[in-house]
């Protein structure tokens, strides 16, 4: 009979930056135990999934086996790992435990959706423990861009593994707790199975910087301002916006927090007694009476969101306050790759107005919440496991860590997105491959990537939209000409005549042309009908779009 054994599996994170999602399972192969670390989302783009809401992780393998799944286990509030579960919480029915602060925001999310808050249960750290089946999972504290992170401790009967999250080493991180040595090496004193870890700065060679280098240089940069001072970050990074914060009330100035992110982050850390000594702020309606030289703003949309309050102050005001020449913009954030462009069409707008925008160039105003290859290697070097599995990251941030790993006494494997690795062979080994992918939250209702909706979507977008209607009697005999409407296509072609013309009369002459047995078979009249139409098209405008045929049958 096969032995129990310990089983790792990522549906999200692994192979790409958002979206966290991993499985770890516990028994005889196929009839394992599981529990779930983090289940996040990612954010869509016009250019791959135009109109999308969310993407969720594909979570049907899990949803298959939810009698199995013990719970859901959350290692802090970020979107990308917490953004899922009140999605999923009707699919999967699992307890989720997390932190204060993180169960704080979980149940906002779980009570927008109609979903019992109960449902989050509230997780003391380390060295408290939480027993779910065979695992015995404790919250370990861990420094990152967030209150409260936790790396996990996941005791099997086969040995211990440690989840990092996202963690930075950071001794002095302003909000939060710092960086704990100390206990990280007891953690690891009786010998680590597997250590599964971040993986989002393998590149970056320098060592990192502490959240309190940044303090000084912002407080410098408001103290020097004229005008209005405005300054976006990360909601999240409650550090960061109590660092604002402090900045514009030594400077002199009222301070006004603007989107609803970053207000409902602030008062999550309020309740959850983590943040404290906060600034006193003044509303909206109140900034605008304030002299521009004595108001701060700090505001959402440090990632270019279109929605966020950035945007809004870029396309003239938000809330009844303008930004105007001799003002100051500060990005106390990074642009997440693939966010550049919405970035730098806020810096131009507000350049337009003369507004002088300050970002992260220079490297003054902020530092990343991801641990640099040096703390990497540190981490390696606290826990020294037997296995390393990188998680949250690219391919290539995946692949470079495994090689870091190689002058050293511990396996490096590289694991994706639906790669089942078992922990407790030999040789880390893969055992199954599981088919993941991606969900869409489209409007009010989610969809499956490879449903068509959004391919069909993109479709139209890039060639345009013909419906053409076509009435026919019992006889199959043609009443009236067919007729079209356009979208998204240029009006007029090659000919010179507006291209609903060509395209009616190169319809009503095929249908002319055509035999009785193609008018009488519905689908082959359809396709010939789309078939004309796209051909027409291409021939005055050089595009072939997307073609609704509407036939009508009269009695």
């Amino acid at each position: 009979m096969s032995e129990n054994r310990v089983i790792y599996l990522p549906l999200g994170g692994a192979g790409e930056i958002g979206m966290n999602a991993y499985v770890y399972g516990y028994g005889k192969p196929g009839k394992e135990r599981l529990i779930l670390v983090d289940l996040g989302v990612t954010f869509p783009d016009m250019d791959g999934s135009p109109g999308v809401d969310l993407i969720l992780p594909d979570i049907s393998w899990l949803e298959a086996r939810k009698g199995d799944l013990e719970a859901v286990f959350v290692t802090h509030a970020h979107e990308d790992h917490v953004g899922a579960v009140a999605h999923y919480y009707d699919r999967l029915g699992a307890p989720v435990y997390a932190r204060a602060f993180t169960a704080n925001i979980a149940r906002r999310k779980m009570a927008e959706h109609g979903h019992p808050e109960k449902a989050v249960r509230t997780a003391s750290a380390w060295p408290e423990t939480i027993t779910a089946g065979p695992f015995t999972v404790g919250f370990v504290p861990i420094s990152h861009s967030i209150p409260e992170s936790s790396g996990l401790v996941i005791d099997t009967p086969k040995g211990r593994l440690v989840h990092t999250g996202d963690f930075k080493i950071d001794t002095s991180p302003g909000v939060g707790e710092p960086f704990d040595h100390a206990m990280w090496e007891d953690i690891a004193k009786d010998g680590v199975l597997a250590l599964m870890c971040d993986s989002t700065n393998v590149f970056s060679r320098h060592e990192g910087r502490s959240e309190s280098t940044v303090g000084p240089e912002i407080e410098k940069l408001v103290a020097s301002a004229k005008g209005m001072v405005a300054a976006t970050t990360f909601a999240s990074n409650v550090a960061r916006v109590k660092t604002l914060a402090e900045a514009g009330e030594r400077a002199g100035r009222s301070v006004c927090l603007m989107g609803r992110a970053m207000r409902r982050m602030v008062e999550a850390a309020v309740e959850t007694g983590v943040l404290k000594d906060f600034p006193s702020t003044v509303s909206p309606e109140d900034a605008k009476n304030v002299p521009r030289e004595n108001l701060m703003l700090i505001v959402t949309g440090s990632q270019g969101e279109r929605r966020a309050a950035s945007a809004q102050l870029a396309n003239g005001k938000y809330q009844g306050i303008k930004m105007k020449e001799g003002d100051l913009f500060l990005f106390s954030s990074k642009t997440i790759p693939g966010n550049e462009r919405g970035v730098i069409r806020i810096i131009n707008q507000f350049s337009e107005m003369g507004v002088d925008v300050v970002d992260d160039d220079s490297g003054l105003y902020h530092v990343s919440g991801h641990a640099n290859r040096p703390d990497l290697e540190a981490m390696h070097e606290i826990i020294r496991p037997q296995i390393v599995v990188p998680m949250h990251g690219e391919h290539r941030h995946l692949r470079e860590h495994v090689k870091i790993c190689k002058p050293k006494p511990m396996k490096g494997v590289l694991a994706v997105n639906g790669t089942m690795i078992d922990l407790t062979a030999a040789t880390p080994t893969v055992v199954e491959y599981v088919e993941t992918g991606r969900t869409y939250l489209d409007g009010s209702v989610k969809v499956g990537a490879l449903d068509g909706v959004v391919r069909d979507r993109i479709r139209m977008a890039l060639n345009g939209h013909v419906s053409v209607n076509v009435i026919l009697d019992d006889d199959a005999e043609l009443l009236g000409d067919p007729w079209c409407e356009i979208k998204g296509l240029a009006e007029v072609g090659q000919s010179r005549a507006p291209l609903v013309d060509v395209l009616e009369e190169d319809l009503s002459q095929f249908l002319g042309r055509a035999g009785s047995k193609v008018r009488a078979n519905d689908e082959k009249l359809e396709e010939e009908l789309r078939r004309v139409t796209r051909h027409s098209a291409n021939a005055e405008i050089g595009k072939k779009p997307e073609v609704t045929v509407i036939i009508s049958r009269m009695s």
